[in-house]
Parts: structure tokens; sequence; C-alpha cells
């Protein structure tokens, strides 16, 4: 069993949560609902874990196929439901840029499949109904 602990440290809204290795997160909410400012939104949080999990499989992916991956980052811009208390992710845009060198059909299937296959974090957002679409730019 994995687990995480939070600890409120600033503020009504600011925590701390930490996993069962020492790594800690702070997380809190914005200024206009009474937060400081203190950490990352959950919400983002969560898309920042789309872009770790992602970028893990798609190194692995392309190590496993001999690629030279140089650099890599990914942008990811969301659109959240709109009217709802329980406000999900609607629309998740990801753009995947590696540099190196790195064969674009290769780079394109090791997107594909930790987007479609392996990322647990895209499977979570996707059967909560989330619409996920990326994009493969190869710089360099």
């Amino acid at each position: 069993m994995i687990s995480v602990n939070l600890q409120r440290k600033k503020g009504d809204f600011g925590f701390e949560a930490t996993d069962a290795n020492g790594h800690t997160v702070r997380m809190d909410t914005s200024i206009e609902t009474g937060g400081d400012n203190y950490g990352v939104r959950p919400m983002q949080m969560l898309l920042m874990g789309l872009g770790g999990c992602s970028a893990i499989d798609i190194v692995m992916i392309l190590k496993k196929q001999r690629q030279q991956v140089d650099d890599f980052s990914i942008h990811i811009e969301g659109e959240r439901e709109q009217g709802k208390d329980a406000t999900l992710w609607q629309q998740v845009k990801i753009v995947f840029t590696l540099t190196g060198i790195i064969d674009k059909e290769k780079a394109e299937r090791a997107c594909e499949l930790s987007m479609n296959k392996y990322c647990s974090v895209a499977e979570t957002l996707k059967k909560s109904g989330t619409e996920l679409s990326w994009e493969v730019v190869l710089a360099g």
C-alpha cells in the first residue's frame, strides 16, 4: 500500500505533502479563495503528475530503442468544467518537445504508448472523462 501524509504549514490552506521516501510538495488554494500562494494547486499538481508519468514512460521507451534524448520538455494546458462544484479536467493538451538524435516515428509511437497504455495518470484522467490530446515536436 502507498501512503502520503499532509500537514498544514501556512494559513488555513497551505499544506505540505510527504511521501514514504520523505519527498515533499507544498499545496495551497488561490489567494482569491483564501490561500497564501504557499504552493501548487492540487488540480495543477494532477497535470504535473501527468507530465512526470508520461515523461518517464517516453524516455524509457526511447532509451530501449537506442534513441539519444538530449533534452525533453513538456507543456500542458487544461480546461476545466464550468458551473459544477467538482470541476474536473475537461480537455488537456500536451506538447512533448524532444531534442537529440531521435527518429520522429519512434518519438510519436513512444508518446502514443505512454498516453494510451502505460501512463496511469493519463488513464485516471481519461476514466474521469478528460479528453487528452498531444503532439510531438522534435527540436534541433
